[in-house]
């Protein structure tokens, strides 16, 4: 399969995972699970998606709870003002049952165990057959998802298991992770701005039209989807917009990472940023596009910090160190700015071993987390993320978008005029001669002058032996 950008390019495509290699076991890790987990986290890196390859028997599960809810929404009549929903960022973990949003030409139909259309006031109408057995399957395979990139980032064991609902629910629990079923562009249920916008494409050709003319985000752990026509497209970290559903097997389902996963992890795990394809009647579509969607969420008494990421030895920056309850972020508006330059998780691979490397590299491991960072590479981290952040602020107050490298990707050309981190320099404005975004070939001394300038409170007295090798690399260069 290859991917479709926004403008029609062919690149390489997005991972390919079969779930039963993320399954984790006990014991050190097989193989296919390091590759399926390198193959997982890379294409997150750099396409914010990948697709998942579910076991026999879901995939026909799957494919008969998105044919019923097709169904479902062809044999409801269209309602009236009483099943409009406006979004309530005070309500998003109760919402259950029908609903539309007809502002974006939608409709949804919510499952969450514990609360029943009734209950919601959402009348008493059947949902789509198999959302129970559905919302089982995909809500076992989002954990293995989860507990995959805890490990790629070096995270203990069900590091954000506290962020989730119990499994099983208690008595009286409702779930916060939600099924939700959704039609896009059902004939009927367009308001009139999305109407006209259909006319005037059918007369100027074809014009694609979308759900909202801005991308967003979803502010879960993860989303699990899958629909019955192509559709779903998704800004790569290039800021190509790919077609994300354009070439599913049977057996194979969507999966990118929400706003909440990207707190929790610091930055390390970027938001995908999406936008979906209307469908219309003069398509051919006479049942609107639908899609089922598994989301993962935080619960609403759950807290969101960084812990985790800074018991690892992840630089955590200054956006991420404050906690944060979550019923509170899931009402926090974020620029998509913002969101877009931060950075993503570094690319590493793991090569095919050969006889004898599991034991050399699990050597390594144990050393690296038996002793501190030295107090060069603890100066470099430090420099760096204050460089990064200043940057990023500057690029915020100019409204610019910026993309940050690290010293391997720029070593052949940071030096040159026409290098990217040149031109970069030269939009924000940057003062000749002060380095940018990674101080790697700084001595220690200019990055501690770096960190006295900009980081206030920032001394090099906070570690004294960075006092004794600034005195020996003196000493050996007289």
């Amino acid at each position: 399969m290859t991917a479709r950008a926004g403008h029609g390019q062919c690149m390489a495509p997005p991972g390919r995972i079969p779930l039963v290699d993320l399954i984790p076991s006990d014991g050190l890790p097989s193989d296919r699970y390091k590759l399926a987990v390198s193959a997982l986290s890379q294409s997150l890196a750099r396409y914010s998606m990948a697709v998942v390859q579910l076991p026999p028997g879901d995939d026909i599960l799957l494919q008969c709870v998105v044919d019923s809810s097709r169904m479902f929404f062809h044999h409801r009549p269209i309602t009236g003002s009483e099943f409009v929903h406006a979004e309530d960022l005070q309500d998003w973990h109760r919402t259950v049952g029908y609903y539309s949003q007809p502002q974006h030409a939608r409709e949804f139909f919510d499952y969450r165990p514990g609360r029943t259309c009734s209950e919601a006031n959402a009348g008493t109408e059947l949902p789509p057959p198999g959302l129970p057995e559905l919302f089982s399957c995909l809500g076992k395979a989002s954990r293995y998802l989860l507990e995959a990139i805890c490990w790629y980032l070096d995270l203990s064991s069900f590091a954000f298991t506290e962020l989730l609902d119990n499994v099983p629910l208690k008595s009286g629990e409702i779930s916060t992770s939600v099924l939700c079923v959704c039609c896009h562009g059902r004939p009927g249920v367009h308001c009139v701005q999305h109407g006209a916008m259909v006319m005037s494409a059918q007369e100027r050709g074809r014009i694609p039209l979308f759900d909202s003319p801005e991308p967003h985000a979803d502010k879960g752990l993860l989303t699990l989807i899958r629909s019955d026509k192509p559709g779903l497209q998704i800004r790569d970290m290039q800021g190509r917009w790919l077609l994300a559903d354009g070439e599913l097997g049977p057996n194979e389902i969507v999966v990118y990472p929400g706003l909440s996963l990207y707190q929790a992890t610091a930055g390390y795990v970027s938001p995908a940023l999406f936008r979906t394809e209307i469908c219309n009647s003069a398509q051919g579509h006479m049942y609107g596009r639908c899609s089922v969607a598994f989301k993962l969420m935080p619960k609403a008494t759950a807290i969101l910090h960084s812990s985790p990421m800074s018991t690892a030895g992840h630089v955590v920056g200054g956006l991420f160190q404050q906690p944060v309850a979550v019923s509170d972020f899931m009402q926090r508006s974020l620029s998509m700015d913002q969101i877009v330059s931060r950075p993503g998780i570094a690319n590493y691979y793991f090569p095919a071993p050969t006889e004898g490397s599991p034991k050399v590299s699990k050597r390594r491991r144990q050393v690296s987390k038996g002793k501190p960072l030295a107090p060069s590479k603890r100066l470099r981290l430090e420099a760096q993320r204050v460089l990064k952040e200043r940057v990023q602020e500057i690029a915020d107050r100019k409204g610019l978008k910026i993309r940050f490298c690290n010293f391997k990707d720029c070593e052949e050309h940071h030096a040159a005029l026409d290098s990217p981190c040149a031109i970069m320099r030269a939009e924000l404005g940057w003062p000749p001669g002060v380095p940018f975004v990674h101080p790697h070939d700084l001595p220690n001394k200019a990055k501690q002058a770096f960190l006295e300038a900009y980081e206030p409170g920032w001394t090099s007295c906070q570690d004294g032996e960075l006092g004794l090798i600034e005195s020996a690399f003196s000493h050996s260069h007289h």
